[in-house]
């Protein structure tokens, strides 16, 4: 009898940690749907015109008295959205290392974000504040959600799953984004053949994000378990004075500001100087990773003279080779490690934007190829770096390092942007903004290199993979 449950015991473990693999994987198909089709395509154009309907002779709104552009109503949303997130997600992050309850925490921040995002059908008119506050609970609340989703990866994986487990996750996002896309373009270019104008087109796209989000929540939250918070290294209090033990103490308390736990967090990873200087490579290659993202239609309309529908089709055409990227990624991590294939993935990426300069004007099928070159690598270097990172991640504060991981993530890549703007104004040529985005990838390499990974884990206080 003893005997017999010795035997069978691993197989019902590695089942059970496979299921709740598979359950993690779809809050990436859930929630993906919101990046793409609600933030990335539909909702800056149409809230913008929401603001423009409502704005004054001279093209300005009122939010509470404050005098804005209706043109930066969107972006100004966006940003107020990463301040809130930046705030709340340390705070969510330390309570669910201190209580282990990971769930319903993740329920919370998850179904706040579908609603707002269902509610955007009512976004309407010169309802433009209503589409403002909605932006801001979606996106925070999704970045909330993502810190709390991405902790669970070093809980469900052993290290050497982690980087095909990641890769996956992402894969089954980008698969989902794509799919989603598919079905709102369909309805978006073809609403007068389905008797809707397109105002309603664009409303009924939004609010099915929301809901496909909320619908497919339901799977990881019957197949992931929450577990009793570990104990952090004894290294990590150890070398602790007694008033930094108490300031932290003090920013761990419930009614702390999130600025405070942020802190505290910061102190905490101090000790982890090799984890810091990861995050540091990450904060600086994804920095560029994101500009290219979000200005890449910009270069493809403005430089390029491209149409709205070549745009979106090379957005959908990412999506769909974002997929094949992450999984043939995760293969050549098991074979070369993370840390070579995510420099490989860099080198990548400068080679992209340094084709991308020299793409002639009015010629999609070039952009399509650059499209395709993006794909290929954008899911899998998100992958790895997010595998990687969970492996210098000191036991027991795998959220609370997340929040900082996400913060890097999502509320500090203003850097690029900034760069990308400012190289526009002064040379008047967005090629030169385009190519002037190299520079953070690579720097990101040159620091990325310098970090010894192994070390890094083995002082992180986890066991180190035989490739990593």
């Amino acid at each position: 009898m003893g005997t017999g449950t010795v035997r069978t015991e691993p197989a019902d473990e590695a089942a059970g940690r496979r299921r709740e693999q598979r359950g993690w994987y779809f809050y990436d198909w859930a929630c993906s749907v919101y990046s793409t089709s609600v933030l990335t395509v539909f909702l800056g154009p149409y809230l913008t015109s929401v603001a423009e309907e409502a704005a004054d002779a001279d093209g300005f709104v009122h939010p509470l008295g404050i005098p804005v552009r209706a043109g930066s109503f969107f972006a100004y949303s966006v940003s107020l959205s990463v301040i809130v997130a930046v705030l709340v997600m340390p705070l969510v992050g330390a309570a669910a290392d201190r209580t282990g309850r990971k769930k319903p925490l993740l329920a919370t921040a998850a179904y706040v974000g579908a609603t707002a995002t269902t509610a955007m059908f009512f976004l309407d008119g010169d309802r433009y504040l209503l589409g403002g506050l909605l932006l801001v609970v979606a996106n925070a609340a999704q970045s909330v959600a993502m810190m709390l989703y991405n902790s669970y990866l070093p809980q469900i994986a052993p290290p050497e799953e982690r980087d095909a487990v990641s890769s996956r996750g992402w894969a089954f996002g980008y698969a989902s984004g794509s799919l989603m896309l598919i079905v709102n373009l369909v309805l978006y270019l073809a609403h007068d053949s389905f008797g809707v104008s397109e105002s309603m087109a664009v409303r009924i796209c939004l609010a099915s994000a929301g809901l496909w989000w909320g619908a497919f929540t339901l799977i990881p939250l019957l197949r992931l378990r929450d577990r009793r918070s570990a104990k952090a290294p004894p290294t990590a209090t150890a070398t602790a004075t007694a008033s930094g033990t108490n300031e932290e103490t003090a920013a761990r308390k419930p009614t702390a500001p999130g600025f405070r736990q942020l802190a505290a967090t910061v102190r905490d990873m101090r000790r982890h100087p090799l984890t810091l200087a990861f995050l540091l490579a990450y904060l600086i290659y994804n920095d560029g990773v994101q500009t290219v993202i979000s200005q890449a239609s910009v270069y493809g309309s403005e430089e390029l003279g491209l149409e709205q529908s070549t745009l979106i089709g090379a957005v959908l055409l990412v999506q769909v080779l974002a997929v094949v990227g992450a999984l043939a990624m995760g293969r050549l991590a098991r074979i070369y490690g993370a840390k070579r294939t995510i420099l490989g993935s860099l080198v990548a990426w400068t080679v992209t934007l340094a084709a991308g300069y020299f793409l002639p004007a009015g010629a999609p099928v070039w952009f399509f190829v650059l499209a395709a070159g993006i794909g290929l690598v954008l899911g899998g270097s998100q992958a790895l770096s997010r595998s990687l990172f969970s492996h210098l991640v000191p036991p027991g504060k795998e959220a609370e390092y997340f929040s900082a991981y996400e913060m890097s993530d999502r509320g500090m890549s203003w850097l690029g942007p900034l760069l990308f703007g400012l190289t526009y104004q002064l040379t008047g040529s967005y090629r030169d903004a385009i190519i002037s985005l190299v520079a953070f990838f690579i720097i990101g390499f040159a620091l990325l290199a310098r970090v010894p990974v192994r070390r890094a884990i083995s002082d992180a206080g986890n066991p180190v993979p035989t490739t990593i």
